[in-house]
Parts: structure tokens; sequence; C-alpha cells
């Protein structure tokens, strides 16, 4: 079984979907959200029938939690494992973004200042919008203008004092963290670097050191007492002659604990042998290609790549892929009742495989719960 194959079954795209998006979340660790549309199909597609409501609910209650954390940028992630992702990286983001912030003019007494009036402004329990938290800025005489709110409000989640509270309508509020996320006894950074390395590895392996350090935001070293501080949990072997690390399945070891039916400990059994090939329609920073630095396990069987047929010009933006290679582009058009997958493919596919982009389109039209059709394109600049 190839590294493509082996990824899919241990993302749980392939083999043993879970149940619920929260149980998806527990399995990855920590799932890429700046886009937060992208990020819930992708975890429905990783459960066996959940629907965009399904996780929306979820979101709404609390029982996933989207802020900034590991390299940054946001992230979903279930609230028992908030705090202690947070104690783990929010100390080498301040200090990359540190920078940032001087150009921005935000010092000490400016972020301690904004972090007292987003304290006051949110008390009891309050949800606001990022709107309104500027708003509050302002009336604090704090400048929220261009980019010092969002990095104000930044500094505020890496600090543990906000964290995303429910949907209002299409906008998302924030709310003081003690209000949303239970507290939790600390871990040291071996223990968690442990835990991160074990949550990384069982859902994503085979992969690279250079792969978790990059996902994680942490260096090699760092990667390294992850994977030692995980312990025989995990196991290497040699692919191509490049030292991958994947769960062992021999082990009994558990560190992490994860949303009870998640299953946590040994990655889950091979899928049934199917001649029939599988394709998805992946989202935007989806963890089967923004988890990795190496990404060549998904290029094209030949190598074959068109970057102007890809959004950002690269195979992190929507892709279909065929048994975990990136065979071609895809974007979605809402219509009124209706959605519209428009692909466009890299190369030809058998009969099998737009078959298998039917089937995949079909799981979108449960998700969404509305019809979804396929249109098949040829290259068009400007996606």
């Amino acid at each position: 079984m190839d590294i493509a194959t082996r990824r899919l079954r241990s993302q749980r795209l392939a083999g043993n979907p879970l149940d619920t998006a929260d149980e998806v979340v527990g399995w990855l660790g920590a799932v890429q959200a700046q886009d937060y549309t992208a990020a819930v199909w992708a975890l429905g597609q990783r459960t066996r029938d959940a629907t965009a409501a399904d996780v929306h609910r979820l979101f709404d209650a609390g029982t996933l939690v989207r802020t900034h954390l590991l390299r940054p940028t946001w992230h979903l992630v279930l609230p028992d494992d908030l705090r202690w992702l947070l104690a783990l990286t929010a100390p080498r983001l301040r200090t990359a973004l540190a920078g940032r912030w001087r150009e921005l003019e935000i010092g000490p007494g400016v972020m301690s200042r904004a972090q007292d009036t987003f304290a006051g402004a949110l008390a009891g329990g309050r949800q606001l919008t990022r709107t309104e938290l500027g708003a509050a800025l302002r009336a604090a005489g704090i400048a929220p203008d261009g980019q010092r709110l969002p990095h104000l409000i930044m500094a505020a989640e890496l600090d543990a004092l906000v964290v995303s509270g429910p949907r209002r309508g299409h906008d998302f509020t924030y709310m003081l963290m003690d209000d949303r996320v239970p507290a939790a006894a600390p871990l040291s950074p071996e223990e968690a670097l442990g835990r991160l390395a074990q949550r990384y590895f069982r859902s994503r392996g085979p992969a690279q050191l250079q792969d978790f350090a990059w996902w994680a935001g942490t260096t090699l070293d760092g990667a390294r007492r992850g994977v030692a501080a995980a312990g025989d949990s995990l196991a290497s072997e040699l692919i191509d002659g490049k030292p991958y690390w994947d769960a062992d399945p021999a082990s009994d070891a558990v560190l992490v604990p994860v949303a009870a039916a998640a299953a946590p400990g040994p990655a889950p059994p091979p899928p049934r042998t199917s001649r029939a090939p599988v394709a998805h329609l992946l989202p935007n920073f989806d963890e089967l290609t923004v988890a990795y630095r190496d990404r060549s396990a998904a290029d094209h069987p030949d190598g074959r790549f068109d970057p102007d047929l890809f959004a950002f010009g690269s195979i992190l933006g929507n892709v279909l892929v065929i048994g975990g290679r990136v065979r071609g582009a895809w974007r979605r058009v809402v219509r009124p009742r209706s959605v519209r997958v428009q692909v466009r493919l890299l190369d030809p596919l058998s009969p099998a495989e737009r078959a298998a982009v039917a089937r995949a389109a079909e799981r979108m039209s449960r998700f969404l719960e509305r019809p979804v059709d396929i249109e098949w394109e040829g290259p068009r600049p400007g996606w």
C-alpha cells in the first residue's frame, strides 16, 4: 500500500469514517480552519453521514472551538485540548509575531489595555463580533484601524483570554475563554509534545519529522522530542530511503484522550479490498494536503501539474483526488436550490474514475442537504 493510500486511511477518508465531527477533530488533533466552510466540509468527509447543519450545531454549542494556534492560523480543536495546545505553541507564535506587532505599534501597554477592554466587554458570557470588539477598543481610546484589530484579537487568543463563540447569522463571535472552555491541569512541554506527536502521526502517517515540525509549528528538535515522548505508540520505517513515522499497530500505548467514540490508540484497520477507485472533493486547506511539508505523495501519478488550474496555484486549494492523488481542481457554485460542482482535470478520467467523482458529489449532496450536480470543464484561467 503506497503512502497516498495509507494516508487516506489514517486520515479517515477511507476505510473507517467516524460518526461525528467532534470525533474527527479529536482524531486529527486540530483542523486548519481559516476557511470555515471548507473546514466544515473537511470534517463531513471523514464522518459516516454528518451534515453541514450537524457540524454548525456542534460549533455553535462550543463542542468545537476555533482559534489561532500552531503555525499560526485558525484551527478547529476540542475544548479539552485547547489550553495545552496554546501553552505549547503560543510562546513561539508570540515571538514570531513580535516584529509585525512593532510595525503596527502594538506595544505591551496597548496590548494590556486592549485585553482589559475585551475582558470588560465580554464579561458575563457576552458574545461580540470582531466589529463590536473594534468599537469597544475605539471607545477605550485604542485605534482598531487596519490590521491592528485582528492582531489584538489574535494576541488575546494566544493569551487564552478569548475564543470563538457561536455564530450570529454569518458573523463569528468571540467569548471569554473561561466562559467557553473548561479549566484543565497543565502539561509539561514534553508531555504536550508527546501528545501532539502521537495525534499527528496516528492520523496523518506515514509522515516525516519535517512534516510534523511544519504542521505543529515547531523545530525539528521539537519534533524529535515529541516522537521520543510518544514512546512505543509510534513506529518508524524507511520508505524510498527516507525515515517515516506512523502509529504502531502492535502498541497498546494510549497517550491521548479523545472524544469517547473516536477510539484512541493504534491506527484503524485496513479498509476492505475494493477495485473501485475512491475520489474526494477536498476543500481548501484540507489536512490531506496542508498537513505535510513534503506533499509529493499527493502528486498526480505522472507528476503533471498546471498552476493555472488551481486556486492559490497549488494543491492547497479545492482539489479532486482519486486514490489520494491530485487529478484536478473544483469549485462550488451555490444556486438557490442546488449546488453545481465545476471540475477541471489534469488528464482524462476513466469511466470508473468518473463514477467515483459522481459518488463524491453524492456525498456532498447528503452533507449539504441539497442536490449537487457536476459540470466537467476544460481549462479556464482565473480560478
